[in-house]
């Protein structure tokens, strides 16, 4: 059976969709499996694959259905049960295997899940190949029947992550004495993250560690890192940090209770590796949603910055095309490519307190020279995805904001890759002006692009 053609499976961060309904069906799961298998049998004789996801109820299922497909592919599969998105990536290298899957829809709430594909190298799948396997499971299969496959997770799969973690550091307990409040968001970084951190000496909260297969996300994470402020304060710590549902990002927060995005992680840690000459060349990556008080920021510290599309897979791209060793995202998907190959937030979170347990100040005025441009980030639901280019109302009206703004701010209009929603970003001196932007453009893509 081919699944049904409707709308391309793979966006900016692999599938994503409600469980059960299309692309996240068995049919088209199995048969997903059992072509990822195929293809991959035409290159290794019986390929390996690793296995695992987040905490959804879903999730088990899911990868229930991708082994039944990979097993009739004459795959064999690892299961390594809960594990973060970045701990598949590392495994993948570890174990030497062929690919591996994560199951997860990342920051979105229960009921939606989602399947990220990575390569041998550890890196995610690029569009190219992502389409080529999409080109086949519209071909007809034979999987309709395929009873349940049982899982037995592999529980030293999630040990080998653990010690990767810590295993490279020359000081036992670089967090010796820091006080820290982690929100795991009921998610995959919950078995992981306050282990990690007691292991290297901080004094450890945790907040959203009961994950009961429906809450991930909810209320919590790094989209609403708001309790997590409040514990900070309420309990002195020196910082706190929200990871997302598959634990591929991070948010923090100081002590303060001020919420620090990407941009402030990307700022501390090209800045840290600079002062020891460890970055080389001196630049960063950073998506074109990156505050522009970032660049200026590191400009003063002799850092230039590389700017590139959204999504981590971009960047990673970029990072590998221009040489450059650290790039990140304003979401916390950061990467440093001397210690991964993919976002990871639970290294992204460890490499950045131990830059702030080092300092000599607190973690707000390590921060005090980045100072960001009033930014306005809006999205608007949209009905289709036509060229945004190609709608004149919305190109006029994106124009007139640009000449407005000039050489003070910025105007960024795109889809989101994997929702029905348009972007918009703008940036500028003025917050009320931006704002005021904002609603004009959005009202004409609402007009021309809205659900009605």
């Amino acid at each position: 059976m081919a699944p049904a053609d409707k709308t391309r499976l793979f966006g900016t961060d692999g599938i994503r969709a409600p469980f059960g309904s299309y692309p996240l069906d068995r049919a088209t799961v199995q048969a997903l499996g059992f072509r990822l298998g195929e293809r991959l049998a035409g290159e290794a004789t019986s390929p390996s694959i690793v296995l695992g996801g987040d905490t959804r109820d879903s999730t088990e299922e899911i990868c229930s259905w991708l082994a039944a497909g990979l097993g009739q592919a004459g795959a064999v599969v690892h299961y390594g049960g809960v594990l973060p998105t970045p701990a598949i990536a590392y495994l993948v290298r570890e174990l030497g295997a062929d690919a591996g899957i994560a199951v997860s829809a990342s920051h979105n709430l229960h009921p939606d899940n989602g399947i990220k594909l990575f390569s041998s190298k550890g890196g995610k799948w690029n569009a190219a190949d992502e389409s080529e396997l999409e080109a086949l499971l519209h071909q007809p299969t034979a999987l309709d029947e395929q009873p349940k496959t049982e899982l037995v997770v592999g529980t030293e799969l999630a040990d080998r992550y653990l010690a990767s973690l810590t295993g490279h550091r020359s000081e036992s307990r670089p967090l010796s004495g820091l006080r820290v409040a982690l929100d795991t968001a009921n998610g995959a970084a919950t078995p992981f993250a306050g282990e990690v951190f007691r292991q290297l000496g901080a004094e450890v909260t945790t907040l959203f560690d009961q994950p009961d297969g429906r809450n991930i996300n909810a209320g919590c994470g790094s989209t609403h890192p708001e309790q997590l402020a409040q514990t900070v304060v309420a309990k002195g710590c020196d910082l706190g940090i929200a990871f997302d549902g598959d634990a591929d990002r991070a948010i923090f927060v100081d002590e303060r209770g001020e919420i620090q995005d990407g941009d402030a992680l990307l700022y501390l840690w090209a800045v840290g590796l600079a002062a020891a000459g460890e970055l080389e060349p001196v630049k960063i990556v950073a998506t074109t949603m990156s505050n522009l008080g970032l660049e200026l920021a590191l400009e003063r510290h002799g850092i230039g910055i590389v700017r590139c599309g959204v999504g981590d897979r971009t960047v990673v791209e970029t990072m590998k095309r221009e040489g450059i060793q650290l790039g990140g995202e304003q979401s916390g998907h950061i990467v440093n490519a001397g210690l991964t190959t993919t976002g990871d937030g639970l290294v992204t979170a460890i490499e950045v307190s131990t830059i702030i347990s080092r300092g000599a100040r607190p973690f707000s005025e390590l921060l005090a020279d980045l100072e960001r441009l009033p930014q306005v980030l809006q999205n608007v639901k949209v009905a289709r995805k036509p060229p945004l280019e190609g709608l004149p109302r919305v190109a006029a009206a994106a124009r007139q904001i640009e000449d407005r703004l000039g050489d003070r701010g910025r105007l960024l209009l795109r889809y989101s890759g994997t929702e029905p929603l348009a972007r918009v970003m703008i940036e500028g001196s003025e917050l009320a002006e931006i704002e005021a932007m904002a609603a004009e453009l959005i009202g004409v893509i609402q007009q021309e692009l809205g659900e009605g």
